[in-house]
């Protein structure tokens, strides 16, 4: 389930519209190929992982947030 590189440019754009923001940018990552970077400024955020369900195809987001970054 590899994110082919027109997959990868349409996630790009759609991530971009949808939190108006055109500083976000997406990368293949080195170790898998299943799941593409999404970077903030050059800032890693998350992840985004390709999966295939029965002729579906879907994109997951997952965004960690660490306790010690929220404000006090």
């Amino acid at each position: 389930m590899d994110i082919t590189p027109d997959e990868l440019i349409k996630i790009q754009a759609f991530m971009r519209d949808k939190f108006s923001n055109d500083n976000i940018a997406v990368r293949p990552r080195s170790q898998t190929a299943d799941s593409i970077e999404v970077l903030i400024n050059g800032e890693f955020i998350g992840l985004v992982y390709k999966d295939e369900d029965e002729g579906e195809t879907s994109y997951d987001f997952n965004m960690g947030i660490l306790q010690i970054d929220l404000p006090e």
